[in-house]
């Protein structure tokens, strides 16, 4: 996939195993709590060329609960996500959620 311009996109995915009960939450109502902060980044946080979020439904052994699939204009364009403020704000709901979490950065 290119940008408009052409130029190399950046593609960040993430998944993360959540915890059964936090915040006097369930995990499924973490997921929606979690689905929501992350869809409404993309209005405010300049870069992003696309971004999805799901929850599991097969809850085998090997999968994870939920995954972010995200695309970025530029390595610039992710650095910048990774530090704006509506991004922290998600970061930090998240960091209390989840159990564990894997990540993989890289250019198309």
């Amino acid at each position: 996939m290119r940008n408009p311009g052409g130029a190399t996109v950046i593609k960040h995915i993430v998944f993360w195993k959540l915890a059964e009960s936090v915040d006097g939450h369930t995990k499924a109502e973490n997921i929606a709590r979690m689905k929501d902060a992350v869809e409404a980044m993309r209005a405010v946080i300049p870069g992003i060329v696309e971004l999805e979020i799901g929850a599991d439904f097969e809850r085998s052994d090997a999968a994870w609960d939920v995954a972010l699939y995200s695309a970025f204009e530029s390595r610039e364009a992710l650095d910048a996500y990774q530090v704006h403020p509506e991004h922290e704000k998600v970061k930090e709901l998240v960091a209390r959620i989840r159990t564990d979490r894997a990540v993989v950065d890289y250019e198309v």
